[in-house]
C-alpha cells in the first residue's frame, strides 16, 4: 500500500512538473529536458559501464546548436538522418544479436543519437512548424502514456504469447496491440480536444509512438540486462530512474519528428 502510494505520488510529480514546463514556454520546456538529459546520460552511462565528462559537453553543445539557437535546417536534417539510421541499427541489434555490441566508440554513438540527438527531436517537435505548439507535445505524450497503460492492463489480464521473452519477460503481443488499439482511439480524443493536426496524422503518431516506444524500451532492457541491473537508477520511487520513464518517447521522438516534417513537406 505504501509503495503504491509513493509510486502515485512520484509519478503525479513528474507528470505535473512535465505539464507545467510545456505551457509556460519554449524556453522552459527545451531546458527541463536539457536537465532530463543530464540524468539520462548519467544513467545510461551507468549502463553502458562508461565513466566520461565529453558526454555532457557534448550534451550541452548539441542542445544549444539544434534546440537554442536552431542553427541550421540542412544540419538538423543530416542529425536525424544518422539519429535514425542509428536507432533503426539497435533495433537490429535488438532483434538479430544475443548482446549488444559496446566497444568504446560505439558507446559514444549511442550516447549522441540514441539519446541526446532523440532529445533534441523531441524539444524540437512542438516547433516542427516555426510556432511553439505546446498542445501538440501534450498530446503526444499523452498517447504514449495511454499506450504504455493499456499495454500493461490488457497484457496482465489477457495476455499468452509473449513478445520478446528473452529481453522482457512480462511483455505479451496481446499488450502490445492492447496499447496500440487504445492510443490510436486515444488519438480521436487528442485530435478533439486539441484541435490540431488532422484525425489522421493524429492516429498515425499513436501507431508511430506505440511501435517506436515498445522497441525503445525493449532496447533499454537490453542494456539494462547486459549491465545486470533491474531499473536505470533509482530517481522515482516506485519507477526506477528517469530513463525508464522517458525511454520510450525518447527512442520514437526522431520518428514522429520525421514523420511530421514529410506530411508538412507533402501538404
Amino acid at each position: 500500500m505504501k509503495e503504491n502510494i509513493i509510486r502515485g505520488l512520484s509519478g503525479v510529480m513528474y507528470v505535473s512538473i512535465l505539464v507545467v514546463s510545456i505551457f509556460s514556454s519554449e524556453f522552459a520546456f527545451t531546458t527541463l529536458f536539457l536537465l532530463f538529459g543530464v540524468i539520462c546520460l548519467r544513467e545510461l552511462q551507468r549502463l553502458l559501464h562508461l565513466k566520461s565528462y565529453l558526454g555532457y559537453i557534448l550534451l550541452f553543445a548539441l542542445f544549444y546548436f539544434f534546440s537554442y539557437a536552431r542553427w541550421s535546417p540542412y544540419a538538423t536534417l543530416v542529425l536525424l538522418l544518422i539519429t535514425l539510421f542509428v536507432n533503426m541499427f539497435l533495433v537490429k541489434d535488438l532483434m538479430l544479436v544475443n548482446k549488444i555490441p559496446l566497444f568504446e566508440k560505439k558507446k559514444y554513438i549511442i550516447i549522441i543519437f540514441y539519446l541526446i540527438a532523440s532529445l533534441i527531436f523531441l524539444t524540437l517537435i512542438p516547433s516542427y512548424t516555426g510556432d511553439f505548439t505546446p498542445e501538440l507535445v501534450i498530446g503526444i505524450f499523452t498517447l504514449i502514456w495511454i499506450n504504455d497503460t493499456f499495454a500493461y492492463l490488457v497484457g496482465k489480464n489477457f495476455g499468452r504469447k509473449k513478445l520478446f521473452e528473452r529481453i522482457s519477460p512480462k511483455k505479451t503481443i496481446e499488450g502490445f496491440l492492447g496499447g496500440l488499439i487504445f492510443s490510436a482511439v486515444a488519438a480521436y480524443l487528442v485530435y478533439f480536444f486539441t484541435g490540431l493536426l488532422e484525425l489522421h496524422t493524429w492516429v498515425g503518431m499513436a501507431i508511430i509512438l506505440s511501435i517506436f516506444g515498445t522497441l525503445g524500451d525493449l532496447i533499454q532492457s537490453k542494456f539494462k540486462r547486459q549491465a545486470g541491473v533491474k531499473d536505470s537508477g533509482r530517481l522515482m520511487p516506485g519507477h526506477g530512474g528517469l530513463f525508464d520513464r522517458l525511454d520510450s518517447i525518447i527512442f520514437a521522438s526522431p520518428f514522429v519528428y520525421a514523420y511530421l516534417q514529410l506530411l508538412n513537406y507533402v501538404s
